[in-house]
């Protein structure tokens, strides 16, 4: 059964090995990965796409920027929210513990800021739930705004 469009998740290391491959992680560095991102998501959206952008983007203006990309009607601004330690607990490449330990520069929660989301279109508290009730709510969220069975 088709749902709608099809989807594709835009993944911020991925496009770091790419399209921002020139860019660190100071702040106007993460300012310009997000820029390029948006105008890259607002690409694909025009060729027909639902783009999912799984990106940190730890600053309030540049979701809003992001969002003056994309278009108020095309962006979703979700908050998954969960403490820095359970950042820290999940953390498979071992980002938290190199951070900690002065080996990675900027790095958002540790060495750099993070401003929380006030007024995201969805907040999901994934300290709380599954991931796949996480799923489930960003899913029935779009079904239930943007798309049509």
């Amino acid at each position: 059964m088709a749902l709608g469009p099809p989807c594709y998740v835009l993944d911020g290391d991925n496009i770091r090995h790419g399209l921002a491959s020139d860019l660190g992680f100071c702040r106007d560095a993460r300012r310009e990965n997000i820029r390029r991102a948006a105008h890259v998501a607002r690409l694909m959206n025009d060729a027909g796409l639902i783009v999912i952008s799984a990106l940190i983007s730890p600053m309030h203006e540049d979701r809003i920027m992001a969002r003056e990309i994309i278009g108020h009607e095309r962006f979703v601004e979700t908050y998954m929210s969960t403490s820095i330690g359970i950042c820290a607990e999940r953390d498979l490449k071992g980002l938290y513990a190199k951070a900690r330990a002065g080996a990675i520069e900027s790095f958002t929660g540790v060495s750099a800021p993070y401003e929380v989301s006030v007024n995201p279109d969805l907040n999901i508290d994934t300290a709380n739930t599954t991931v796949a009730v996480s799923v489930t709510r960003l899913f029935a969220h779009l079904l239930d705004h943007y798309l049509i069975a």
